[in-house]
């Protein structure tokens, strides 16, 4: 009511913005027939020009309209597709750096074309984000006529690529991928120890594709590269043969609503009992067993195999609850992936180490201009407002839409409403009415498909595993008599045009027929034409059939996603329409759903069968699903205020390694570090409050400087005799610093200090990434003593980030002054470790031996219990020092 009323009034700030936006769309319109005189060769040089112009200082904003109207006709030369009015609207909104939210089968992949090109025109590179590697790369190819015939390159990235190609990706004026893809290129950047070894130029700009989908739904997956940790299987497995043991409601309670277990005051005896063990809890050698008992409790109870995974060749598959995807090579973290491959009798695979991670949250804020675009934005446009700093613009139709939205039907048990959704499917098959059912898991897919197959309908079943395959399939959706039963996201990305999509036709029977497209075009062009007359004659009779007919077999807990079930139909102003089947077993009504829907249900006495149905009940579970949404919302909001701690010191520590990698000189940066470490040394050992700790500072300074720089502190008793002493050691260990200069010579200095500089920071950034997910597992019990744990934890990692800053500064030290050039006539029998591409720094104590010289060969001198140089996190003594 109060929005009806503000758009008459217009103070709608939508209508506003489109008021503003139609402005724009009729000077682009008013160039059209300049644009038709032009030829091809002037299209593209016009791009040229304009390039020219923008690296000269001119702002892209003043050439929105020229552009746009350059692309909207290279599009119609290409691909003989011309921007609708409707679609240039959503073009200037992803150029301003917001969300348009366009209705299914709006041509969203078009749209992007205009904003690409503008903002390509800074020569930055523009990323365009997709939901998987099919998209990324049938995008690239199908836009990429626009784009070439332009004079723009474009690149796709995806899984797998070797490290020349997709530098040569990423040099690309355009480049498509998958936001997995882009967040973990960064952060392989940010472990790269040469210039040589980086992919990405930086974050311009980025439009994402289903920007609800990769923002949202996928902002509480951090992405993470890891390395195996040490831990035995042993006691994952044990922790499962406890938790068999004990009785919900006795020894443990569940919360469906938090996915959390909690052991009782008896669980815990029991276990405590049960491992022979006391105080499980409360003792540090303990609490790690207390921990995994807890995540085998939430494996067997909250987590269930066909739903929240699937088992596949031996290997637990995670399945995302989104888009019913199977997630190959994610894990669950904090040890609940092994509890799940405990349960299932699986093996266990060894908890990882984090060596770097990053949120998409924070990926994604690091773009100096990011727009995004999909079908349902504005139920969470709050939320893009407020971590994204992004406003969702709803762009008009370009036809009305009359799709029919049925009321839902509830039954009493799922066994109920699944039957009644295989009726109704199959009375529209008998009519010839093409259904599409989108369902909530695999599981469920199944299930309904026995049903259909007892009926005997013949049904195609999609469960998003392969997009290609899928993507064909979707497409054929809307024939005469078709029926399609997918998860959410199945073949997401392609329209269903009703009766059929010829040019998917004409490629399936080319294949069929060995038709060549390139060497037969006459054939294939034939064979085109004859699936058009095909299925223009299917698309009338499945028109006056009411069109496509979505079922959705359970409502979800964000209304988005049934949003975009629901818009599979009706698109471009065909006719649809659309139900949901829901049942009082279904999750969102048993966890979320309000105590009066049932009440309702029981008061009406319902029989086996029986239905109810009623605009005020999808009113209800609307409400429910707003709760829900928020609920989500705060967690996503608490986990990025959280992220937001670490991701300062990430931004930190990332751009001190950029800062090293491109450094020319770093002879003064490295003695700089030095310094700073004897500062720190002797600030510590000089508390301003407290004794002073000569003796230990003398033993580290010796360690690092060698014997006889300890002399300067003889007889420094007070911290107000310190400042003359700390001189007289930073000008000792200057002269050391010097000789060892000048001993390896100052090229070979350099790049041994780069080296240093790199593996040191890196393998204490890898240990304090370690430090901070166990500061983050516990820190929630500070709230019993009354303190904030969001507070105890900036102060804790603040504690932590200094100390380990203190530790980077010692090792780097320590290693520099004991770097040293040995001549060898042959080689050690500890074998050459590579370090970083380009380099191989041999490890061991070799000891020139024989006669005739041999080249010099550098090597960094390792203590027995250093981290080795390798980078394996293990100590130098059982790792390449092992045989030294």
């Amino acid at each position: 009511m109060l929005q009806a009323v503000k758009k008459m009034l217009g103070f709608d700030p939508n209508e506003r913005t489109l008021k503003r936006y139609s402005a724009i769309v009729s000077e682009i319109n008013a160039l059209e027939p300049q644009m038709e005189q032009m030829s091809d060769e002037e299209l593209a040089s016009a791009i040229a020009k304009f390039k020219e112009r923008v690296q000269n200082g001119e702002a892209v904003d003043d050439l929105l309209v020229d552009v746009f109207a350059v692309v909207r006709e290279a599009a119609k030369r290409t691909l003989g597709m011309r921007h609708f009015d409707v679609q240039l609207m959503g073009g200037i909104a992803l150029h301003e750096g917001k969300i348009a939210e366009m209705k299914t089968g709006e041509g969203k992949t078009l749209v992007a074309t205009l904003a690409v090109v503008l903002n390509a025109l800074s020569g930055n590179g523009v990323h365009v984000v997709t939901v998987n590697d099919y998209l990324a790369k049938r995008d690239a190819e199908w836009m990429g006529a626009v784009y070439r015939f332009l004079g723009l390159s474009v690149g796709v990235i995806y899984a797998m690529m070797d490290q020349g190609e997709r530098q040569r990706a990423y040099q690309a004026d355009v480049i498509y991928g998958t936001n997995s893809e882009f967040g973990f290129d960064y952060l392989r950047d940010n472990m790269a120890v040469s210039r040589s070894q980086l992919v990405q130029r930086g974050h311009h700009y980025a439009i994402v594709d289903e920007v609800d989908s990769i923002l949202i739904d996928e902002a509480r997956t951090p992405l993470i590269i890891s390395g195996p940790s040490e831990e035995s299987d042993e006691p994952y497995k044990l922790a499962d043969r406890i938790a068999k043991q004990l009785k919900q409601g006795v020894h443990f309670e569940i919360d469906e609503k938090e996915r959390n277990a909690a052991l009782t005051e008896e669980g815990i005896a029991h276990c405590e009992e049960l491992l022979g063990v006391e105080e499980l809890f409360s003792d540090y050698s303990t609490s790690e067993m207390a921990h995994k008992i807890v995540q085998a409790l939430k494996a067997r109870h909250l987590f269930h195999r066909d739903t929240h995974y699937v088992v596949r060749d031996g290997e637990v598959v995670i399945v995302d609850e989104f888009t019913g995807r199977l997630m190959f090579g994610r894990r669950y973290s904090d040890g609940l992936h092994q509890a799940i491959e405990a349960k299932e009798g699986v093996r266990i695979g060894k908890e990882s180490q984090t060596l770097a991670t990053i949120t998409l949250q924070n990926y994604f804020r690091m773009y100096k201009k990011l727009a995004g675009m999909t079908g349902t934005a504005a139920t969470e446009a709050e939320e893009f407002k407020e971590i994204y700093g992004l406003d969702v613009v709803v762009i008009p139709t370009n036809k009305p839409m009359i799709r029919v939205d049925h009321p839902d039907v509830i039954y009493r048990t799922t066994r109920e409403k699944f039957a009644a959704v295989a009726d109704e499917v199959h009375e529209r098959y008998k009519v010839g009415s093409p259904v599409l059912v989108g369902t909530t898991s695999i599981e469920n897919s199944e299930r309904l498909s026995k049903l259909l197959k007892a009926r005997g309908v013949p049904h195609q079943v999609l469960n998003a595993k392969y997009h290609e395959k899928e993507a064909a399939i979707v497409a054929q959706a809307g024939r005469l008599g078709a029926v399609t039963v997918a998860t959410n996201m199945a073949g997401r990305g392609t329209d269903i045009l009703l009766g059929g999509n010829p040019d998917f036709l004409a490629r399936e029977e080319a294949l069929r027929k060995g038709i060549d497209p390139v060497s037969d075009p006459e054939g294939y062009a034939a064979l085109r034409e004859q699936m058009r007359t095909l299925c223009a004659a299917e698309h009338d009779r499945v028109v006056s059939l009411g069109g496509l007919h979505v079922i959705g077999t359970e409502r979800h807990e964000a209304r988005r996603i049934d949003n975009q079930l629901r818009g599979r139909s009706g698109r471009q102003g065909d006719p649809g329409s659309s139900r949901f089947y829901l049942s009082l077993e279904d999750d969102l009504l048993r966890v979320f759903g309000s105590e009066r829907i049932q009440g309702i249900m029981e008061k009406l006495g319902m029989e086996e069968g029986e239905a109810i149905e009623h605009p005020l009940l999808t009113k209800a579970i609307e409400s429910a699903q707003k709760r829900v949404e928020q609920y989500h919302f705060d967690i996503r909001k608490q986990l990025l205020q959280y992220d937001g701690v670490l991701n300062q010191q990430r931004e930190t520590v990332y751009g001190e390694r950029r800062r090293i990698l491109f450094a020319e000189d770093l002879i003064e940066e490295a003695w700089q570090v030095v310094e700073d470490a004897i500062s720190g040394i002797l600030e510590r050992a000089f508390p301003e409050n407290g004794e002073p700790q000569v003796r230990a500072a003398a033993l580290r300074l010796r360690n690092i400087f060698g014997p006889g720089i300890e002399k300067h502190l003889e007889g420094v008793d007070a911290r107000a005799l310190l400042p003359e002493a700390e001189k007289a050691v930073v000008s000792e260990a200057r002269r050391h610093f010097d000789e060892k200069v000048e001993e390896l010579g100052h090229d070979v200095a350099n790049e041994l200090f780069r080296f240093i500089l790199l593996h040191v920071l890196d393998s204490h950034w890898k240990e304090h990434l370690l430090a901070m997910d166990e500061l983050r597992r516990g820190i929630g019990l500070r709230a019993l003593g009354q303190k904030d744990p969001l507070l105890e934890y900036q102060f804790e990692s603040f504690n932590l980030f200094q100390e380990m800053f203190e530790g980077v500064r010692e090792k780097v030290a320590e290693l520099a002054m004991k770097v040293s050039v040995a001549r060898e006539e042959r080689r050690p029998i500890g074998r050459a470790v590579p370090a970083a591409q380009g380099h191989k720094v041999p490890v061991g104590v070799g000891s020139p031996s024989g006669g005739g010289s041999k080249a010099p060969s550098h090597k960094v001198k390792v203590g027995r219990n250093d981290p080795c140089p390798c980078g394996s996190g293990k100590k130098y003594k059982h790792c390449c020092g092992k045989s030294a």
